[in-house]
């Protein structure tokens, strides 16, 4: 009987998503692009971006959310579609697309609509259709990605549940964490974002894609993401900020400065700003902090760490010892733990 009610569970999530892809080519025509000047989001994945079951999907409570907090969007994709109340239609969701066939077609995109940012939610088809390998095609996916437009923000997310084949979508969405990582620690914009967590199947229609509430989840999800990343709301990657000058006495002097950068349910990625206070260059730095408890450092870049939990310290690698008089550096790091929690202590000296 049980294994009669997962193979039930199975077909329902497949009819549902042949349905999905019958929607998309009666129902999401492409229209005339809307703009309004603002920064170029690209929506982009299958029929969960599209917006299946609630026309518009994520994306209506997500523009309205942005238009709330004064942001100004413009969402770009070839696809249309959604509410009246959706300000901005535009969006690269395929219902019924796999990884590769994403993968197949992102360079086109990126090229017409040179997005600043990149909301990738892609993987459920896969699942059914041909879950081997999956990862690999998304890493290969982002690596594209990333090639063709190495300035743009990409949040990476986790598939949401599915009925009848979450240890499927465990095993698929356990990979992503490393495969954003080591992408973030050779420089990429690209940035994990926990969807699975944020849903249930309560929250499907169908077994496999969201219900009005559940889509209003994804969006709130990708609202903090966002927000997380300064630089993915503004329309040019954020520059260095102008050197303040400094009183003299001063020379030598660094300081340190802590931002957290995104989280997830269980980690989170942080960033560390190294600025030399004075006119003088300064040869070398370390800067001194004490992790929150329960955190650890699993990843970091831009330094060499002594210690990964409690007080640790990190001092500059071997190319960013070196800064002018006003120059800054940074070095950044993946930790497990509580991301809300910031570290204390944190100092730097130089020799």
């Amino acid at each position: 009987m049980v294994r009669m009610m997962r193979l039930l569970s199975g077909l329902v999530a497949v009819l549902a998503l042949l349905a999905a892809t019958v929607y998309a080519t009666v129902y999401s025509t492409a229209a005339g692009a809307e703009s309004n000047g603002g920064v170029r989001v690209m929506p982009l994945g299958d029929s969960i971006t599209d917006g299946f079951n609630v026309p518009g999907g994520y994306r209506v409570d997500l523009w309205q959310k942005l238009v709330a907090a004064g942001y100004r969007v413009d969402f770009v994709g070839s696809q249309f579609n959604g509410p009246s109340n959706l300000g901005d239609h535009d969006h690269e969701g395929h219902s019924g697309w796999r990884i590769d066939q994403i993968d197949a077609n992102i360079v086109t995109w990126l090229r017409t609509y040179q997005p600043r940012t990149i909301l990738l939610h892609i993987g459920t088809n896969d699942m059914y259709q041909n879950p081997t390998g999956a990862s690999s095609r998304l890493a290969t996916l982002i690596d594209r990605i990333t090639g063709t437009v190495p300035d743009a923000e990409v949040f990476v997310a986790t598939i949401i549940p599915l009925n009848g084949a979450d240890p499927t979508v465990r095993g698929f969405n356990s990979a992503i964490p490393g495969i954003v990582q080591s992408r973030a620690a050779a420089g990429k914009h690209v940035h994990l974002v926990d969807m699975y967590s944020a849903l249930t199947t309560a929250d499907l229609a169908d077994g496999v894609h969201p219900n009005a509430g559940g889509y209003s989840k994804m969006a709130t999800v990708w609202y903090n993401a966002l927000r997380s990343v300064p630089g993915s709301l503004e329309g040019t990657p954020t520059p260095t900020p102008t050197p303040t000058p400094t009183p003299p006495g001063q020379g030598g002097a660094c300081t340190a400065t802590y931002r957290t950068v995104n989280t997830w349910s269980g980690g989170f990625q942080a960033e560390v700003t190294v600025r030399n206070n004075g006119s003088a260059p300064l040869n070398g730095w370390t800067v001194g902090l004490t992790l929150a408890a329960g955190q650890a450092v699993t990843n970091l870049w831009g330094g060499v760490n002594t210690g990964t939990s409690g007080a640790i310290s990190v001092r500059n690698a071997s190319y960013n010892g070196t800064l002018a008089g006003g120059g800054t550096t940074t070095f950044g790091y993946v930790a497990g733990g509580n991301g809300a929690n910031t570290p204390t202590g944190i100092g730097c000296s130089s020799p």
